[in-house]
């Protein structure tokens, strides 16, 4: 049998309050129109991934950064940058 300790998950993976922002709003880099995209709290608390504009369809390279608070700063770069 494999015991499981909660308080080692606690640690490791923290629940916070559940107020982490889960939607954002960036400005694509190419086309400058203003884009309400989704991010996932519990994918850490930095991400980079690509996303492609929901106007223009090019793809741009955003990073989420989340603070203590559970706040996400959001931003939007070319791809090609």
């Amino acid at each position: 049998m494999v015991d499981f300790a909660d308080d080692d998950l606690d640690e490791e993976f923290p629940l916070g309050d559940g107020t982490a922002d889960t939607e954002g709003v960036v400005v694509c880099p190419y086309c400058g129109e203003p884009n309400e995209i989704a991010i996932d709290a519990g994918g850490g608390a930095y991400q980079d991934y690509v996303e492609d504009c929901q106007v223009c369809c090019r793809p741009w390279r955003v990073t989420v950064a989340y603070d203590d608070g559970g706040n996400a700063e959001i931003s939007a770069l070319p791809l090609d940058e």
